[in-house]
């Protein structure tokens, strides 16, 4: 496809937008490596909006509907188990799926004022905002799933581009944050304003940075996340989170064009595969492999028409952060208000999307944790040591689970679902990063061995050290036998004496021998040397019972 320039702008019939935010929770008790962070959502109090979603697959089967069914028979059995739970056998019950999802009815819509004030605000409708726990992980993921009809392709660009921000990266010359919507307002049904952005509050937003070393998001991002509170924060709330990935949130965007899409230019299809602003269709905003390579690399055309002939069919796009589907919404299959791909792309294609970005946040999350605790060592101190090694051996524990529940090599036998979804694994990398987090995790462990080894190889040292001693005592006692000190006319209170008095010789004795175990223990691999001469066994002997010198941090006065 060669660029073209077009001056009719494209219009849509209709417009979906799916953002993912992927957040680490924090453990709500340090015992436990299972948390059940969704349960303090089951808690009814005033600030706590969110609900627990009912699960189709688990309802009444006469409630099940075709949608459920296609969307179930997409994925591969072991997928299946992981998102609707195991079925029904003679044997057991069914179990439930480990993802818990949770929803709040109140943001009804949201209203997005544009930088350019040439351009109108606009309202979109909310349909979705659901928070994903997963069972064992430590992660959970907000969803938002926004949709508007009759809107220009220029605009609904443009809201991609800016909405999925959790905080500016700079500010313009007016004050505005950078690459950001100048305000986002979340409303209610009644259309009364919830919370509104403050992308402009440069103070905010440096303040918290240089107090607490970590950024901190917009406030209607805060509201929609309440009762949970950001970690690196002086904000109350009974869960806590800390963000994972940088300020751009991955999304799915569905385009159903009223004219052909072929008309839009190869230009075009880049922005919106990677997610940029509007643009001259007659110029590529990027250069090199990324526009060399974008047919072959970034699309999957096996169902997309570029012949004038027929009908354009679909186009997926997929860069890893982002899912594009584009096509014709005079096509009945690909726009259906309630069927058709726009269902597919909002189930299917949807738990593709969250899968490959579930793996890459829980890997980033161990990743996060393995870093922690070893910022804690201290191999000075004992307790220190034990906490790590505890917490390390679970660590791996959850990495085992993960891999044995989550992780997936595929997820489909359809060949679109199959493809598209290598092409979010490799753009991701989350075969590079599990591969990379499970030898940090086997090197820990491996350590953690080594080291458990080499404390095993000295506490043997030391007891052969004062078995080779006690022998001495031993054979010579033995030697004279019991009769060595006649004891058996002495009165009870002396003999008690005697057997406290060798008691406490025979404890000193031992301790002492274990205090110099190793001094010792050098001195009996020279002695036992055939090759080394009798004056320097001698010397070794005597340096067993010198004091050792203090050091510089020993000393009075000296700087630690």
């Amino acid at each position: 496809m060669t660029d073209q320039i077009d001056a009719k702008p494209h219009m849509l019939r209709h417009f979906r937008e799916i953002l993912l935010w992927p957040l680490q929770l924090m453990p709500l008790r340090e015992d436990s490596q299972i948390q059940n962070h969704w349960e303090i959502l089951d808690r009814p109090a005033p600030d706590n909006p969110w609900s627990e979603v009912d699960d189709e697959f688990t309802g009444d089967p006469g409630q099940f509907q075709s949608r459920h069914y296609s969307e179930f028979v997409t994925f591969l059995p072991h997928v299946r188990q992981f998102l609707y739970g195991d079925g029904k056998g003679r044997a057991s019950m069914p179990a439930e799926s480990p993802i818990h999802v949770y929803r709040r009815n109140d943001i009804r819509q949201v209203r997005c004022t544009f930088p350019d004030p040439a351009m109108p605000p606009v309202v979109l409708e909310v349909m979705h905002v659901e928070l994903y726990f997963f069972y064992d992980i430590d992660i959970t993921m907000l969803t938002i799933e926004l949709h508007a009809s009759d809107i220009p392709l220029a605009v609904a660009q443009e809201i991609m581009f800016r909405f999925g921000r959790a905080y500016p990266i700079y500010w313009e010359n007016d004050g505005s944050g950078g690459h950001c919507l100048k305000t986002v307002e979340w409303l209610s049904a009644s259309g009364e304003v919830l919370a509104t952005s403050d992308y402009e509050r440069r103070d905010k937003f440096l303040r918290h940075v240089g107090e607490f070393r970590a950024p901190t998001e917009s406030a209607h991002w805060d509201f929609i996340l309440r009762p949970l509170v950001q970690h690196h924060s002086d904000a109350v709330g009974p869960l806590r989170y800390r963000q994972l990935e940088y300020h751009r949130m991955p999304v799915m965007g569905y385009f159903a064009l009223e004219d052909d899409p072929r008309r839009l230019s190869r230009s075009d299809f880049l922005r919106l595969t990677f997610v940029t602003p509007p643009g001259d269709s007659g110029r590529t905003p990027f250069g090199g492999s990324m526009a060399q390579n974008f047919e072959s690399k970034y699309c999957f055309d096996h169902y997309w028409n570029d012949h004038p002939d027929g009908p354009p069919g679909t186009r997926y796009m997929c860069c890893g952060e982002a899912l594009m589907i584009v096509g014709s919404a005079q096509q009945k299959f690909f726009y259906t208000p309630s069927g058709g791909l726009l269902q597919q792309f909002r189930h299917q294609y949807f738990l593709l999307f969250l899968i490959s970005h579930m793996h890459k946040a829980t890997l980033f999350m161990m990743a996060d944790r393995l870093v922690y605790w070893l910022k804690r060592l201290d191999i000075q101190d004992p307790e220190s040591v034990k906490r790590f090694k505890r917490e390390i051996r679970k660590l791996k524990e959850i990495f085992l689970r993960f891999t044995h529940r989550y992780w997936f090599h595929h997820i489909s036998d359809q060949w679109q679902m199959r493809a598209l979804y290598q092409m979010q694994r490799g753009f991701l990398g989350t075969t590079e990063l599990y591969d990379e987090v499970r030898e940090r995790i086997e090197d820990m462990d491996t350590y953690l061995d080594s080291d458990s080894l080499r404390r095993q190889a000295n506490t043997v040292v030391r007891l052969t050290v004062v078995t080779a001693f006690g022998l001495i005592g031993t054979t010579v006692t033995g030697y004279f036998g019991m009769n060595l000190l006649s004891l058996g006319e002495l009165d009870d209170f002396t003999k008690a004496v005697y057997f406290l008095g060798i008691l406490a010789a025979t404890t000193w004795i031992t301790f002492f021998t274990v205090m110099k175990s190793k001094r010792l223990s050098d001195f009996l691999d020279l002695l036992s040397d055939e090759r080394e001469p009798a004056r320097r066994k001698l010397t070794a002997f005597f340096k067993v019972w010198r004091r050792k010198p203090p050091t510089a941090g020993d000393k009075p006065g000296a700087s630690r």
